[in-house]
């Protein structure tokens, strides 16, 4: 069969598969809580989108008069922000339910939720293998929280990973966790219509769907004006974005919506993440040519180099394909940095295909690059289809020479930047040193350089005079500049 038949033939199933959950089990919510407000503590793990989603989380909590603690101990609701897309990340949440145990002991009345997609791909089984979890809640089911928990209270479980076909969370107000008040996380569009073999992304976060402009619009001009100087849109697939205006039809794009965010103001600069490379367009670019504030940096998931691969991959792109796009990017934005996601060890892949990625490498030369081992995720096209027939010994040695090639051209980037003044946006003090200051240039290169000055939020201008392979060090110029435009 055809990989454009089997493609249409996965997302016929996932049509009618993708929504068919588990119906929500809530409760009416609870009455004021006797005494001190109840707690909620959370913890996130996975993507950019995960972070996001924990900051909708607190804002319906929030809303129904829960305080947020740092201190689980503290905490009348432990909640897990989960991630699905790698077996390690779930291991890694159940190593963690296991540490909660002793705190369930200590404190029967605490409950321990389950979020995300891990909640998603599960469902109530989750319940059966971890009986320290009270709730199991997937991603378009927040909103219920509150009954959820007040089910919980009353001593039943409670589940909720009914998928929806319109939840956006447009009218919630994230509240900012861990914020360092310069840089957010906006989500325009929710889920995924790529059905790639690997992927568990549109089982566990459902169909696409795109948030309203003017509510993308509105929190973009709230975080301006509450001193945040730069956003990120997210979205599984940011180029994808398409809203239709019920009443007049009329459709915005990802390029009009991009080119609206940027004009909410000069001095806030605009990243987006992620982009499939068969969605991002000739507009898109040009209007990033268009607008300095929206920053020159492109996450291009190129997977694998081998056009086999990605031809069972489902990419619906070959290498030279790839190549093309990369070209056209620096035609339009010739300083524009390039960074992307590789797998190695997928199904079927051979020593030439192993190749094949690292010359992908060598041409691109990616500015940063995350890079896994293929991880065989139930559920998927590939776990039904393909055999994970790559030894385990022959994946971490694949890998160790990605990371070292994407080392070697991450420092030779760096190093080609040596001498040269960036203007940086100023996130705060640096990890290292609280006598240094950190920010990252338009390219998204982080610099560290030292200085007295009071200068989170501001931008300025750093020569950079050393570097390592993941960072660039600088000294600061003089009469920082205080416009982006400048």
């Amino acid at each position: 069969m055809a990989v454009s038949a089997i493609f249409a033939a996965v997302m016929s199933s996932v049509s009618d598969s993708a929504f068919t959950s588990y119906e929500p089990t809530v409760a009416p919510v609870a009455a004021t809580h006797i005494g001190s407000p109840r707690r909620f503590f959370i913890e996130t793990y996975g993507c950019q989108m995960n972070f996001n989603d924990s900051e909708i989380i607190a804002s319906v909590l929030s809303a129904e008069g829960f305080q947020l603690t740092t201190d689980c101990q503290q905490a009348d609701v432990v909640l897990l922000n989960t991630c699905s897309i790698r077996e390690n990340a779930e291991q890694r949440v159940r190593a963690r339910l296991s540490e909660f145990q002793s705190l369930k002991r200590h404190n029967p009345g605490v409950l321990v939720g389950i979020l995300g997609c891990m909640a998603e791909r599960l469902k109530a089984k989750l319940l059966e293998e971890e009986h320290i979890v009270d709730l199991v809640v997937g991603p378009d089911a927040y909103r219920s929280l509150p009954q959820l928990i007040a089910r919980a209270e009353s001593g039943q479980k409670a589940v909720n990973v009914l998928l929806s076909r319109e939840e956006t969370y447009a009218d919630i107000s994230p509240v900012r966790l861990a914020s360092n008040g310069v840089t957010a996380f906006i989500s325009i569009m929710r889920g995924c219509n790529n059905m790639c073999s690997f992927c568990v992304v549109p089982f566990t976060r459902g169909r696409e769907r795109s948030r309203p402009p003017a509510s993308i619009l509105s929190e973009a001009r709230q975080l301006f004006d509450s001193g945040y100087r730069e956003v990120t849109l997210l979205g599984q697939n940011v180029d994808s974005y398409r809203w239709e205006d019920p009443a007049t039809h009329a459709v915005v794009t990802f390029a009009q919506l991009l080119d609206q965010v940027a004009s909410v103001h000069s001095e806030l600069r605009i990243r987006f993440s992620t982009s499939h490379p068969k969605d991002i367009t000739d507009d898109v670019l040009s209007v990033m040519a268009d607008h300095p504030n929206i920053c020159r940096n492109i996450h291009l998931p190129v997977q694998s180099g081998s056009s086999a691969v990605l031809q069972r991959m489902f990419r619906t792109y070959d290498a030279d394909w790839y190549r093309r796009k990369v070209d056209r990017i620096r035609e339009y934005l010739p300083d524009c940095a390039i960074s992307t996601d590789i797998i190695v060890g997928f199904c079927g892949e051979t020593e030439d295909d192993h190749r094949q990625t690292l010359e992908m490498m060598d041409y691109v030369r990616y500015h940063q690059a995350f890079m896994f081992r293929y991880s065989e995720r139930p559920g998927t096209y590939a776990a039904r289809h393909f055999p994970d027939d790559v030894p385990d010994a022959v994946k971490s040695r694949r890998l160790q020479e990605v990371i070292q090639l994407q080392n070697a051209h991450q420092l030779q980037r760096n190093r080609e930047q040596i001498g040269k003044i960036h203007h940086v946006l100023v996130e705060g003090p640096s990890r290292r040193s609280p006598q240094q200051l950190a920010g990252r240039n338009s390219q998204n290169q982080m610099i560290v350089f030292d200085a007295r000055q009071a200068l989170k939020g501001r931008y300025v201008q750093v020569k950079a005079v050393s570097c390592t392979s993941a960072t660039l060090i600088g000294t600061l110029c003089p009469e920082p500049t205080k416009h982006l435009n400048d």
